[in-house]
């Protein structure tokens, strides 16, 4: 039998879960990503200034339901509403509905930020959206919500999928109510620089001290600087960087697992699993077996 994963720290789970809605589904995805289906009726929910970010899609049902907000607008099947940290939002919910919800945090954020926008991750604001139709968000959020989660290849499809939709909302939604670009971080180019010489040098022992000389910086200044620019620490944001390129190395060549930490700069197979599997929710052998 397989426990149900505690998703309490979640502020809008743990209202929810003490309220009138019934937990269908829940999981955790890895990379910070947990996902649950829901079922509510004749209800009333506040979500008060949580601290992590919401995603969710009316899968059924919802006509009745609407946001204290923004009185004039009503659910339907389909339609998006993201409920950013932060932020308060009341609800009365109507005749019987189902919804999933994506819970992430700002961390997650930091490196599409930089990747797919060329943004701190502070001049991205998550939108605060209410009934909203777009397909290039709904689309991977339905299609993760009708997985299984408790098959490791389906939870690695949805984790997949989680990250999609983070990306198409940030390129859809984010650019459009971005904050004035913030002071004290990284510039522009010496991020980009960053970027491109921390990842020709995956494979190798990377220090703070080296980073920090890319950018012209002391050790303590460029660590706080990045941090502001970056949304995470250095040691975290290279991590992250050689957990991406094991996953390419797996998904397009045969290697061994201790030539994949190798060219990852891990320092062996084991450590490579150990890190992977705490990333993604499975095994390098695994993510392998269901790409290939």
């Amino acid at each position: 039998m397989v426990t149900a994963p505690d998703l309490s720290r979640h502020e809008v789970f743990d209202v929810l879960a003490h309220s009138r809605a019934q937990l269908l589904r829940s999981a955790t995805l890895g990379d910070g990503l947990a996902v649950a289906v829901w079922r509510n009726a004749a209800d009333a929910t506040r979500y008060s200034r949580p601290s992590h970010h919401t995603l969710s899609l009316y899968l059924s049902g919802g006509h009745g339901t609407w946001r204290r907000e923004v009185p004039d607008l009503r659910g339907e099947p389909g339609r998006l509403c993201v409920m950013p940290a932060g932020h308060e939002s009341r609800w009365v919910v109507g005749g019987e509905q189902s919804f999933v919800h994506l819970y992430f945090d700002e961390a997650q954020l930091a490196p599409l930020a930089v990747r797919l926008l060329d943004r701190e991750p502070r001049e991205v604001q998550v939108p605060d959206l209410t009934f909203v139709g777009d397909t290039r968000v709904a689309g991977p959020l339905h299609a993760l919500a009708m997985l299984d989660w408790q098959d490791p290849q389906a939870r690695l499809q949805a984790n997949a999928l989680g990250h999609e939709a983070l990306a198409a909302l940030l390129i859809g939604h984010a650019t459009r109510g971005h904050r004035t670009p913030p002071r004290g971080g990284l510039s522009a180019h010496v991020r980009r620089r960053l970027v491109e010489w921390t990842e020709a040098r995956l494979a190798q022992p990377l220090t703070i001290g080296e980073m920090a000389a890319v950018a012209a910086l002391s050790e303590h200044h460029f660590a706080r600087m990045f941090r502001t620019s970056f949304g995470i620490a250095p040691h975290a944001w290279v991590l992250w960087l050689r957990i991406e390129r094991a996953k390419q190395l797996l998904r397009h060549s045969d290697a061994p697992l201790d030539e994949v930490a190798r060219q990852c700069g891990l320092a062996s197979a084991s450590h490579l699993v150990n890190r992977f599997r705490a990333r993604t929710g499975v095994t390098p052998g695994q993510f392998r077996q269901f790409v290939k």
